[in-house]
């Protein structure tokens, strides 16, 4: 018991970063915009959220500069993407490539450079529970605030105005229009709140995860991250299960060594890589389900009377 909730509580640790830029992935998405410049603005995210808290020695700061990194990383997207009315897919790509340099730039001479990250913080009572409290109850700060973004999404989605309202600039931008909707202006808001997750998951890595900066210490995740939004179905609820379900992937190779398993380490750090590529199969195989939870006007380019 002691062991299936260690792997339970490091299941959600590990997950945490893909929850929170898929929950921003999937607002973005949401709203119309396929944003694949995730990994750039994670990168950009922990190098900044490294950084500051490495001069300031202030975590909230670190994780305020993060935010605020993958906003601007996302409004340069949304300017080429949204205003310009460019390909999404190239100007995304565009933005991981110019993430992934940037960091690696800004971030050169703090390599090796470590610092006090987030620490677990025991909630009163609901800590004491058994399995579930150690899980849920007896996480870093950055956890909580993950839980609190999902349940934030889902609730925005379902049950505001303001969710369906960037529901319709995603299913049909000119009917949106027609009814005095401000469908660019709902699409800027979406890309950077996006933005501003993709950097919190990198400040999540370079300051609780694993409390340093390394290049493109993100692994993929960015990618990950828009196959389980696809995966889940443009549903909160589904993202949350599949980031876990990623997470448990990504640590299975450290539980079955530590079990005495006799295999390469490498051919085991490969298993979240192959439960994507599976996943992705999986979805393949049923085309019209994902057709039809699709928003309609994913990834094509909107211009107001055009």
């Amino acid at each position: 018991m002691e062991l299936l909730t260690n792997v339970l509580a490091a299941t959600v640790v590990a997950g945490t970063p893909l929850l929170l830029v898929a929950l921003g992935e999937l607002i973005c998405e949401r709203s119309g915009v396929l944003n694949l410049g995730q990994e750039g603005m994670m990168l950009m995210g922990a190098v900044a959220g490294f950084v500051a808290t490495l001069t300031s020695g202030s975590l909230i700061v670190g994780v305020a500069a993060a935010i605020v990194a993958g906003i601007g990383m996302s409004m340069l997207f949304a300017f080429m993407a949204v205003t310009l009315a460019a390909n999404q897919y190239a100007a995304g790509l565009a933005l991981t490539i110019f993430g992934t340099g940037l960091s690696a730039f800004l971030g050169a001479g703090f390599v090796g450079q470590s610092i006090d990250g987030f620490t677990r913080v025991a909630i009163p009572l609901l800590s004491d529970i058994p399995v579930l409290g150690r899980v849920l109850f007896d996480q870093d700060p950055l956890v909580y605030l993950s839980l609190i973004a999902f349940a934030g999404v889902a609730f925005f989605l379902r049950h505001t105005r303001g969710g369906l309202l960037l529901r319709a600039a995603g299913e049909d931008p000119d009917a949106a229009n027609a009814n005095g909707l401000k469908v660019l202006v709902v699409r800027y808001l979406a890309v950077a709140f996006g933005g501003g997750m993709a950097g919190l998951a990198g400040a999540y890595l370079s300051l609780a995860y694993t409390p340093l900066w390394t290049e493109n210490m993100t692994a993929g995740r960015g990618w990950i991250a828009l196959a389980l939004v696809v995966f889940a179905s443009w549903r909160p609820e589904r993202v949350l299960l599949g980031a876990y379900l990623f997470g448990a992937a990504s640590i299975l190779h450290l539980v079955l060594q530590g079990l005495g398993w006799k295999s390469s380490t490498e051919l085991l750090a490969m298993l979240p890589y192959v439960v994507t590529i599976l996943m992705l199969v999986l979805l393949s195989w049923n085309p019209a389900r994902t057709r039809l939870n699709t928003p309609l006007s994913l990834g094509q380019p909107y211009r107001p009377g055009h």
